[in-house]
């Protein structure tokens, strides 16, 4: 059983991943209840990750000398921080809307176009990876399921 872990480590992180994210955005809606905003909550869910992290990097002891060399860095590798801003807000702007399934179906479907084209073209220095037809047919199952979420 440890064997089967340490090999597929990186499989089981990339799906605790995901099982978080619709979890912290049903999280956060209910935050946004108690401050009225959906804004504010998104804010206070960034602030918190945010100390979380300056605790994890005090305790492993990564070096934050490291942080001069962001200044270093273009301006395109910025916005991660607003693209995870935007993910946090929306998804907490949906939520009551439309319900935690829906939403996260179709996060999944965004996700897995941008996937396709980011691979395809190497954008943001990825690694090329051309669309084929499993890949093609993958999206479109994937799209599919989105539907019958949405009509059921």
């Amino acid at each position: 059983m440890v064997s089967f872990l340490q090999n597929n480590w990186f499989i089981f992180l990339a799906i605790a991943a995901g099982m978080m994210m619709p979890a912290q955005a049903a999280i956060n809606n209910r935050l946004s209840g108690y401050v009225e905003s959906p804004i504010l909550s998104a804010f206070i869910s960034l602030l918190v990750g945010t100390v979380a992290l300056g605790i994890y990097i005090v305790a492993a002891g990564v070096p934050v000398s490291n942080l001069a060399n962001a200044r270093n860095a273009p301006a395109i590798a910025w916005a991660g921080g607003v693209f995870g801003a935007f993910f946090v807000a929306s998804a907490v702007i949906l939520v009551p809307k439309i319900g935690v399934a829906l939403t996260f179906s179709l996060i999944i479907a965004g996700q897995m176009l941008i996937t396709l084209l980011i691979d395809h073209f190497g954008w943001f220095g990825a690694d090329v990876r051309p669309v084929n037809l499993p890949r093609a047919i993958g999206a479109a199952m994937i799209t599919i399921g989105v539907v019958l979420i949405r009509k059921y």
